[in-house]
């Protein structure tokens, strides 16, 4: 089997300044950020929202039944997503220009997440190089610690 050399780590983003964080004005989410354009599989297993606050920013997520593993509880495929979507949040803090892709990622599963429940995840940027990025953080089910993550990203340029 050959396999055509393929390098993912270039941008897809064709031009600058496309995303953005749109507030949300009406509804269960109203106050919250919601990305746009839309990221197809963030959507479809969230969708996740963000909102600045005294801490800093903020993310949640309220999982469904879509989300469930076979005993009933969040499967951690669906926490492992948004841990990614928390730490790309958190390292926009630092640069809202950035464009990047995991390159590792650690994560510790505390306590099960049930379905319904208001998820929220919090990332900080413990230091950030030129190229690479390290955050961590925590995702908690009402105070209740479920998942907590440390990850590395790789900036990457834009096209253009």
């Amino acid at each position: 089997m050959t396999h055509e050399p393929h390098d993912k780590l270039q941008s897809d983003a064709d031009t600058p300044g496309d995303s953005r964080l749109v507030e949300i004005t009406e509804g269960p989410w109203a106050g919250w950020r919601h990305w746009e354009p839309v990221d197809d599989f963030e959507e479809h297993s969230g969708p996740f929202y963000c909102k600045p606050d005294d801490q800093g920013l903020l993310c949640g997520f309220r999982p469904d039944a879509k989300n469930r593993n076979g005993g009933g509880n969040i499967h951690g495929g669906a926490l492992m997503t948004f841990a990614d979507y928390v730490l790309f949040m958190a390292a926009l803090g630092a640069d809202v220009e950035l464009h990047g892709v995991t390159l590792t990622m650690n994560c510790e599963f505390i306590g099960a997440a049930e379905p319904g429940k208001l998820l929220t995840g919090r990332g900080e940027i413990v230091r950030a190089g030129f190229s690479i990025m390290f955050v961590r953080g925590m995702i908690e089910d009402e105070g209740r610690p479920v998942l907590s993550f440390s990850a590395t990203i790789k900036k990457l340029k834009r096209r253009g």
